[in-house]
């Protein structure tokens, strides 16, 4: 994801505020998460579970995604998105629904004139395509507005979150996509009209939800295997360090994408049961948050100056998050209750581990460089002496 000049230290401590937001917002959903999972956990109120969903898809990453964009706009009025989403998904979680809602639809709305001064400023179809992700995101919170379940939402909050990711792909597409400018603009071309039938699918979700899912669902598969193909990752899967470890986000996620719209062309709207959590969760957790692990080494440094180093450490927590939801979707799937809860717990340990490994390497690669550093100084003394 793209932002803007490096942030002044002033300016980037003054984004702090929205950045714990977002994580309290994390804390909140997994918390509700743990408790829809059968765990027996205590929730603080009886609206935190139901919660879950949207303080996840809009509280963290609506937070987080509309504040990377406001410093890309380089604007202070831009910085309403984040703090609105932020509050909204607070609000929520401590069980004031209504506010929470109206807040989290207001951010959405900032959100969208964020875009149209981006768009009038670099016009281009990757701008568009990302801007009909905060659409989505603002259409779906009328939608809730009006009362309709969160269950409905569904088809509007993954296009939300896929748009903008897959808008991003497209805005790397004249240097990340292969081989060559011609064949570049084709394939953009392509997965533009793919973007094109997942829009279409949630439109119709509405009218007809068993049409409408189907018809995502095809988007889905075909916009993930377009990127599979095209997606410079491929290439540099075969590198080595953070290039490498970004385009194994990359692809899993890819990967996770197909099995959920594959889910969805079969089945349709899901009633509640394994097959709805099972596609929700291979959207949202597989290929959301697997983007979210290889682009975190990019956008926390452009939006905070705060350095996060690649180390091979971050493999564990990644390795954790696909495991875990491999069970989890096997237990979904194969009507296994148990093996959904062991599953879906270690997925959310895995998203802790993630923050927990992003902070060590911080330290781990500063003691490697100190001690590099130290070892010639120690060399030319002896020497001396």
């Amino acid at each position: 994801m793209n932002v803007g000049a490096p942030p002044r230290a002033g300016a980037a401590v003054r984004r702090l505020p929205l950045l714990a937001g977002a994580m309290l917002s994390v804390v909140a959903g997994l918390w509700g998460g743990l408790s829809l999972l059968g765990t027996g956990v205590p929730v603080p109120n009886t609206a935190l579970a139901p919660q879950h969903g949207p303080l996840m898809a809009l509280g963290f990453l609506g937070t987080l995604i509309s504040l990377e964009r406001a410093v890309a706009l380089g604007r202070p009025w831009g910085y309403a998105a984040p703090a609105l989403a932020a509050v909204g998904a607070l609000a929520g979680a401590a069980g004031f629904a209504r506010p929470g809602q109206v807040l989290l639809t207001a951010a959405a709305g900032w959100f969208l004139a964020v875009y149209l001064v981006l768009l009038a400023r670099r016009p281009g179809r990757e701008v568009v395509v990302q801007m009909s992700g905060a659409i989505a995101w603002y259409l779906g919170g009328l939608l809730w507005l009006r009362g309709l379940p969160v269950a409905d939402l569904v088809p509007w909050l993954m296009a939300f979150l896929v748009l903008t990711i897959a808008g991003e792909r497209l805005e790397l597409a004249h240097v990340g996509f292969l081989p060559g400018q011609a064949k570049g603009r084709r394939a953009s071309d392509g997965i533009l009209a793919a973007m094109g039938v997942l829009a279409a699918g949630v439109i119709v979700s509405m009218p007809w939800p068993a049409v409408g899912w189907r018809v995502a669902g095809l988007g889905m598969v075909s916009l993930s295997g377009l990127l599979i193909v095209h997606d410079i990752a491929r290439k540099t899967v075969r590198s080595t360090g953070l290039p490498r470890f970004a385009a194994v986000c990359l692809l899993a996620g890819y990967a996770w994408l197909i099995l959920a719209g594959a889910l969805w062309v079969t089945f349709g709207r899901p009633e509640t049961g394994g097959i709805y959590d099972a596609s929700l969760h291979a959207v949202f957790l597989g290929f959301v948050m697997s983007m979210v692990f290889g682009h975190a080494p990019v956008i926390l440094p452009a939006v905070l100056r705060v350095r996060l180093p690649y180390h091979p450490m971050l493999y564990g927590p990644l390795a954790l998050l696909h495991a875990a939801l491999l069970v989890r979707i096997t237990g979904d799937l194969g009507g296994v209750p148990v093996a959904r809860t062991i599953g879906g717990v270690l997925g959310e340990v895995s998203l802790l581990a993630f923050a927990g490994a992003a902070v060590l390497t911080r330290y781990a690669v500063r003691s490697r460089q100190t001690g590099a550093a130290a070892r010639p100084s120690r060399s030319r003394k002896m020497e001396s002496t």
